[in-house]
């Protein structure tokens, strides 16, 4: 609404520069006013419409533009006034402002194209001190394909934890489209799931989602996307967010920080220490022979020594060891022995049948002491 409001009140303002240059032409007999009039009318029409076509505008391209200009009119200028006595000389003063204006646009032309094509390394340097891009504030969060096809960073993201912007690249987004548009029915449903999270992190109050355009020049020839997600988030000095164990190596071993979805699953799972005691149901063998499998309620997955003739049963389990990576987390357990039950505890029962009980062996008594009668 803002921008409508600025590009109105643009468009009424050089109209009514428009009718007063018009008025003045009239009046000096300099040209015919409504020409002038339409003329404005029509160039500020134009650079309006130009605006409205160019919606995402990238302020390195602008900045260098603005900047190549200002340089390349400063350089014309002092070039002018160099040759400017020599040129007096022996060349027309028409002349000789035809050559300074067609100096002054080829010096901007140059600048601009300069600064476009080195404005990724352009830097203001003054002897022995480089002022180089500073990181303020939140830094970005940049995502994987796979983190947005899991959808746990849409659960995360609501609960308020996160508080950093989240930039999705374009060609990850092209990706998921290519994935939801595929012939195979799991990698299309995959695909569309992925779609689905951004649709609902955009939605979401509280949490900043956008996408990024960039093309850098490092990004030149590099068709995989894991490279191209660790290139851009190095630009823009965020951090990966994915699940994929190979992604995380890579950004590591090139200096960018990752979070790994499934580190932070691992670090919200309950603590298991060695020595305590759990319950799991046993549903498969190991691999070494004798042992079982079986899985937490939270997808833990549980080892238990010489378990495999107890498959399909609950067993109990001292823990002994756990294991930690980024895959996941692994518990390593024995089973506790349980002593056998007895077919008749009950020495009452005993007494009654008239068997002897546990406790009723004669040469258990001690000697000299007569038996007392029932």
């Amino acid at each position: 609404m803002l921008l409508v409001l600025i590009r109105a009140t643009f468009v009424v303002v050089a109209a009514g520069l428009g009718a007063r240059l018009a008025k003045i032409m009239g009046e000096n007999d300099l040209g015919k006013p409504y020409v002038v009039f339409i003329g404005v009318l029509l160039a500020t029409i134009a650079i309006v419409a130009i605006d409205s076509m160019t919606p995402r505008k990238r302020i390195q391209t602008i900045s260098a533009v603005y900047f190549g200009v200002i340089v390349g009119i400063f350089l014309s200028n002092l070039i002018n006034d160099a040759v400017q006595p020599a040129l007096q000389l022996y060349i027309h003063p028409k002349v000789h402002m035809a050559i300074s204006s067609v100096m002054m646009i080829f010096m901007c032309y140059i600048c601009i194209s300069t600064l476009l094509q080195t404005k990724d390394d352009f830097r203001f340097i003054i002897p022995y001190v480089e002022f180089s891009k500073e990181i303020k504030g939140a830094r970005p969060l940049v995502l994987d394909t796979s983190v947005v096809i899991d959808g746990r960073i849409a659960d995360v993201a609501e609960t308020r934890v996160i508080d950093q912007p989240m930039v999705v690249p374009r060609f990850v987004l092209q990706e998921l489209q290519s994935i939801a548009d595929s012939s195979d029915k799991l990698r299309r449903n995959r695909g569309r799931r992925g779609l689905d999270i951004l649709n609902r992190l955009q939605k979401s109050p509280g949490i900043e989602v956008r996408i990024d355009d960039a093309d850098l020049p490092e990004m030149a020839g590099v068709r995989e996307v894991d490279q191209r997600l660790v290139i851009l988030a190095k630009h823009l000095g965020g951090k990966v967010v994915t699940n994929d164990y190979n992604l995380n190596k890579i950004a590591r071993l090139q200096g960018v920080e990752v979070i790994n979805l499934n580190d932070l699953a691992n670090a919200m799972k309950p603590i298991v220490l060695p020595g305590e005691n759990l319950n799991v149901k046993l549903i498969k063998r190991g691999e070494e022979p004798g042992q079982g499998i079986g899985y937490l309620d939270d997808g833990t997955m549980v080892v238990a020594e010489q378990g495999s003739s107890h498959l399909g049963e609950m067993v109990r389990l001292t823990v002994t060891s756990v294991l930690q990576t980024s895959a996941g987390r692994m518990i390593f357990g024995r089973m506790e022995l349980l002593p056998p039950s007895r077919p008749n505890s009950n020495p009452t029962a005993n007494f009654v049948s008239g068997q002897p009980g546990p406790h009723d062996n004669p040469a258990s008594h001690t000697p000299g002491r007569p038996q007392q009668n029932a």
